[in-house]
């Protein structure tokens, strides 16, 4: 079923999957312009040399054969039901390592990269989200994983809501983090794009990890503390040269094609069956930016987008889902929802998965 309009005059059908088109294919070409940007040049001067980084975290890293593929996974074990975890377009399975290690007293708690992220294999395709799908199936089969709660963060989102329709009798809980959102929208997948573009990291952003970290920081984290977690997952986003420059992970051809599944056909809640916990950030990039333009911008795009776009997620999420909760989290950004203040966090998702379903 095709969504209502999230504003203006109501569309046809034709209308909404022609602006949903249009939409992505203008982000993709700006993001096709940014992310050619990001590949490193050969021999700069100014790298800084960095000094090897050793993850703390209590997990065991492996890599499990799912769908002609291999998957980076991380699992912290820990007792109890599993919880698995799913990361944005871009990220890796280490933005959980703050947040799983406080949950893996409760549950068995797993994350992975998702193909072309991280450590997992990057086939040149697909890309789409029914072998996105496919890839957690057969990776929790692998696993032994009959039935799981499943989080997922921002595009994670769409995975644990299609699987979780596929496959009812496999779910236990969904907890959406900062993903209680319909992606492919017309009124929020261009000005994205072009955000996207706005904030990706410059030539000199990629020059050393220290400026990484602090393009990083600016651009997506915001004021949130940080963390041996975030060091794990910085480290693991981009792949480092002898003379320092950064090459990022996903290639610009990963990310291209993962993007384009968030303007695939809209979400289906109606197969749902699993009680859901839809966590919202109260602001999606930050806006204390040094660089004016760009906290500009970024204000721009939350008054404009992101507040009518929030707000009309939540009431579907509440009409569509009506055993869902709806909680935002105040203080925190799309990018540092999960690690802004974890043992808040992690009580806030050992309630929900513990409290018998209604």
């Amino acid at each position: 079923m095709e969504p209502a309009p999230l504003a203006g005059e109501p569309m046809k059908v034709g209308d909404v999957r022609a602006a949903r088109l249009s939409a992505f294919l203008g982000a993709a070409a700006l993001l096709a312009a940014c992310r050619a940007e990001e590949r490193p040049k050969p021999g700069a001067a100014g790298a800084t040399p960095t000094a090897v980084f050793t993850d703390a975290s209590p997990h065991r890293s492996t890599l499990v054969p799912a769908n002609g593929i291999r998957l980076a996974m991380l699992d912290w074990s820990g007792d109890g039901p599993p919880l698995v975890m799913i990361h944005g377009i871009g990220d890796n399975p280490h933005i959980f390592d703050d947040l799983a290690g406080r949950l893996r007293g409760d549950f068995r708690v797993i994350a992975y990269a998702r193909r072309g992220h991280g450590d997992s294999d990057a086939p040149a395709a697909p890309y789409g989200l029914a072998t996105l799908v496919e890839d957690l199936r057969q990776l929790l089969d692998g696993m032994g994983i009959r039935r799981a709660s499943l989080l997922g963060w921002s595009m994670g989102g769409n995975e644990i809501t299609r699987f979780a329709g596929l496959y009812p009798n496999r779910v236990e809980k969904l907890i959406y983090m900062d993903s209680g959102y319909d992606w492919s929208e017309p009124v929020f997948l261009k000005p994205f794009g072009e955000m996207l573009a706005a904030v990706a990291p410059d030539d000199s952003a990629l020059a050393s990890l220290d400026a990484y970290r602090t393009w990083f920081r600016e651009s997506w984290l915001g004021e949130a503390p940080w963390s041996d977690g975030l060091e794990a997952y910085l480290h693991n986003t981009v792949r480092i040269a002898a003379d320092g420059r950064l090459e990022v992970i996903p290639s610009q051809s990963v990310f291209e094609a993962c993007f384009a599944s968030l303007a695939a056909p809209p979400r289906d809640y109606s197969k749902v069956r699993a009680p859901a916990l839809s966590l919202y950030a109260a602001t999606f990039f930050p806006m204390s930016s040094k660089d004016p333009d760009l906290a500009d911008r970024a204000r721009g795009f939350e008054r404009d987008v992101m507040v009518p776009f929030r707000a009309t997620s939540r009431a579907r999420i509440r009409r569509e889902l009506p055993q869902a909760r709806n909680v935002e989290i105040p203080g925190t950004r799309h990018m540092s929802i999960g690690v802004h203040e974890p043992d808040a966090l992690a009580k806030t998702i050992r309630d929900f998965l513990a409290a018998p379903a209604r």
